[in-house]
């Protein structure tokens, strides 16, 4: 365990950091807003010169015309006065326009009240009207943390959970609907969940559960029948296809999830029959075709990660540095080909670490980036901008204390520092002058109301708070703009903003955040913030908790949630929805689109530019002038094209790294003591470089071969204590006489048993030891939310609860 104080700015963090094998975003169908807020941070202004504040000329008021028709569109819902202190608001589907707001009163469990009350509001119109629809549930009390789950496919399924905390009956009760709330059916459980209904990812009829008790239940009819199919489940999560994988305690206590004693199981028949693939495991997680494991090896070693990516099958030890009971490992992003992880600095309290990058199978990391921030219940900055293919965003903590923001545009391979946007000035005191983006830290502190947004449909289009200077300030944040991915940028709004992309990237809209005020205006861009205009939706302010749209970014209605107080001077919720589909009614047609080439610098070898990862991309993108809309049934079209392979397609190879002061990978210091084990089993022969997992580029290329590189990895490593050396000739000898007497056990082994066996192939197969370590808590933790799904993945909230196994 580790407890860090970050000092960032003028704000304070103090948390516990744990292993983390997912990081992400919060879940996009899922919204929660409440009345509590964090104190505003001191005010800095960077220098926003006037003769380059280009959009605020063409912030011209809206017509009078636009203004009633936006009014005419505009709908405001107040919601009971006694409402809870929170609104959990969940979209049912992409395109439904069905939102399910959850309102939960919690209050004392030896009240009158058991437990506290709740509300139900459903909307099939994206938020233009709400109904009360709890007696379509008798009224009954949801669980403010899962109460709602909403699964996919056609009709959409739903499923709401009850919290029962002083009833007699033997389990909890679920309200299920097969037609996205229209109508509910109640189902008394034999067992009380304890989190979140999971849907399979293959069909939303498979659900599954772990109770208080720790069982694990698996239904195969939509929650109407359920069977315990194991006890002593710790967590679980779906793999491919309807794979289910938990892990469970051998005896039933809670020391042994510390102890990493636990056992990694795995289903491919909901529950009928199992197989154990790993042992003495500490804890696991699956992200895109990786499973991992987290292990210490014997007592009192450090923890060690393994890999999987044939849904367990196989395992092998990832080549990271372990991890003491000081330090943690997070798993930053991951897809089918490549794996960023986080390992933190030995030490107390560092915060920070290095980033990792893997190869295809997730075993060989090299060093991506160095003095990574990380720290706070998990929350790193890492981020990836899906608007535009490779890139990545996050900060640095650099030796004298400064956190500054960087760039890479290789999927890891290369960072670089955010280039200044061309309408602000440098403050007077920098002694570097760049952009710095705020992040998780940021948010989490208060510093600011969100964190960089982006969308895989609005095409380079990155949005989100930052300073200007030789590193991140903790003053008042203003929000920057970027229409090219990150290569340039645009300072957009003055002061911190809730902003959302809507219409694919064709709208953007955005309210200023303020707690010391209310709030009765929203602005809006059509040119990817360029020019703003301003909508006064409201004739009375109200405290803004937030905004609320669709998963999607092709919707053009947007929600403004909030509160202010009734006419009995209690608060009372407030939701206004705006749609914009009438103001942009003129659907984009061809003359409103432009090509464009990602990744162009405009002025390199016309044959590499725009070339990353073996491959140009030109896509057909909104004209920055054209007010159009893209409307629902928009599509992004790209073109791709080969590129020849140049040493930008390579990254440093296992064992090497990229020094800032050198052009080229370089040997890591004291890496041969770090991989002696992994060097007597495998014969790593490298040039110091290896192609970037996913890069498809053509010709035979190859950066300059490092003639050392192989003696430096493993050329010196034995698996005897002895230093005798021998001749070369001797050893030549020795190698060809030890392979013919190889050869002939072979083929007689092929003789007697008629099996076939292949000549140097080693077995993919691991035995795992048994695992000990100190009383320390050291279990995975993840931010997730409460339905377990985060940023695309499926995850599990690893804790420190262990049950009992079944025999």
């Amino acid at each position: 365990m580790k407890w860090i104080l970050l000092v960032f700015g003028s704000v304070c963090l103090l948390d516990v950091v744990e292993d983390s094998f997912v990081h992400g975003k919060r879940n996009a169908r899922t919204v929660t807003f409440s009345r509590t807020g964090r104190g505003q941070s001191r005010r800095r202004r960077d220098t926003w010169t006037t003769e380059k504040e280009r959009f605020t000329e063409c912030n011209t008021p809206l017509s009078v015309k636009d203004r009633e028709l936006l009014r005419s569109h505009t709908h405001e819902t107040g919601f009971h006065g006694d409402d809870g202190s929170s609104f959990t608001l969940t979209w049912a589907g992409n395109g439904t326009g069905i939102i399910f707001v959850l309102s939960t009163i919690s209050v004392p469990s030896d009240s009158f009240y058991e437990g506290g009350s709740s509300r139900l509001y459903r909307s099939e119109d994206y938020g233009k009207s709400f109904h009360d629809i709890s007696h379509a549930i008798n009224n009954t009390f949801l669980n403010s943390y899962f109460g709602i789950s909403a699964g996919h496919g056609n009709p959409q399924p739903v499923i709401l959970t009850a919290n029962l905390p002083f009833t007699k009956d033997p389990g909890g009760k679920i309200f299920t609907s097969m037609d996205a709330g229209l109508t509910f059916r109640s189902v008394q459980l034999q067992f009380h969940p304890a989190q979140a209904i999971q849907f399979s990812l293959l069909d939303p009829k498979y659900l599954v559960v772990i109770s208080i008790d720790d069982g694990l239940w698996l239904s195969e009819d939509f929650g109407n029948n359920w069977s315990k199919v194991h006890e002593g489940v710790h967590t679980f999560t779906w793999g491919s296809e309807n794979t289910l994988f938990f892990s469970s305690s051998p005896n039933g206590t809670v020391e042994a999830a510390r102890r990493g004693e636990l056992i990694l199981r795995r289903t491919c028949d909901f529950g009928k029959t199992f197989d154990t693939i790993a042992e003495n495991i500490f804890s696991f997680g699956h992200i895109g075709s990786f499973l991992f494991t987290s292990v210490m090896e014997k007592l009192g070693s450090p923890r060690v990660i393994y890999v999987s990516k044939d849904q367990g099958d196989h395992f092998k030890r990832a080549q990271l540095p372990s991890a003491t009971t000081e330090q943690f490992y997070s798993v930053l992003d991951a897809d089918e080909d490549m794996i960023f992880m986080h390992v933190d600095n030995p030490g107390e309290d560092t915060y920070y670490g290095t980033v990792y990058a893997s190869d295809e199978q997730g075993i060989l990391y090299s060093k991506s980036l160095e003095r990574h921030l990380f720290g706070g219940e998990g929350k790193s900055d890492f981020t990836n901008i899906t608007s535009l293919r490779g890139v990545y965003l996050t900060n640095i903590l650099e030796e004298g204390g400064c956190i500054r923001s960087v760039i890479s545009f290789n999927r890891g391979g290369r960072w670089r520092y955010l280039k200044k946007p061309e309408n602000v000035d440098c403050p007077d005191m920098s002694k570097k002058c760049n952009l710095h983006i705020h992040g998780e830290h940021s948010h989490f502190s208060g510093v600011t109301p969100m964190t960089p947004s982006s969308e895989p449909t609005a095409i380079g289009l990155v949005i989100g708070h930052g300073s200007v200077g030789d590193s991140i300030s903790a003053a008042r944040p203003d929000v920057y703009v970027s229409r090219d991915g990150g290569y340039t940028w645009w300072g957009t709004l003055r002061g911190p903003h809730h902003y959302s992309i809507l219409d694919s990237g064709g709208l953007i809209v955005a309210v200023e955040a303020r707690r010391d005020r209310g709030i009765s205006s929203i602005k809006f861009s059509t040119d990817e913030g360029q020019c703003w205009k301003t909508f006064n939706f409201t004739d009375h302010p109200f405290f803004l908790a937030g905004l609320a749209s669709e998963p999607s970014s092709s919707t053009m209605n947007i929600s403004i949630f909030g509160y202010r107080l009734d006419d009995n001077h209690k608060p009372m919720w407030v939701a206004v929805t705006i749609d914009f589909e009438h103001l942009l009614t003129r659907e984009c047609n061809d003359q409103d689109y432009v090509t464009w080439l990602a990744h162009s610098n405009y002025s390199s070898n016309p044959k590499t530019d725009g070339c990353l990862l073996g491959y140009k991309e030109t896509f057909r993108r909104l004209k920055t002038l054209s007010a159009c809309r893209n409307g629902r049934g928009y599509v992004v079209s790209r073109q791709q094209s080969p590129c020849i392979c140049t040493s930008e397609d390579f990254m440093c190879d296992y064992g090497f790294y990229w020094h800032e002061n050198s052009s080229a990978c370089l040997p890591q210091p004291d890496f041969l003591n770090q991989t002696q084990d992994f060097c007597l089993n495998v014969d790593l022969q490298t040039t110091g470089y290896r192609r970037i997992p996913g890069d498809k580029c053509k010709g035979s290329f190859s950066p300059p071969r490092n003639e050392e590189a192989h003696q430096k990895l493993c050329g010196n490593v034995t698996s005897s204590d002895s230093h005798t050396e021998i001749p070369p000739a001797i050893l030549a000898l020795i190698v060809v006489c030890s392979l013919g007497i190889i050869c002939l056990v072979i083929i007689a082994a092929y003789m007697i048993t008629s099996r076939r066996i292949n000549c140097g192939q080693r077995s993919p197969e691991y035995n795992f030891s048994v695992l000990q370590i100190q009383e320390d808590d050291l279990s995975v933790n993840n931010e997730s939310t409460p339905n377990g799904k985060l940023n695309g993945f499926q995850v599990q909230e690893d804790s420190d609860d262990v049950s009992l196994i079944k025999q």
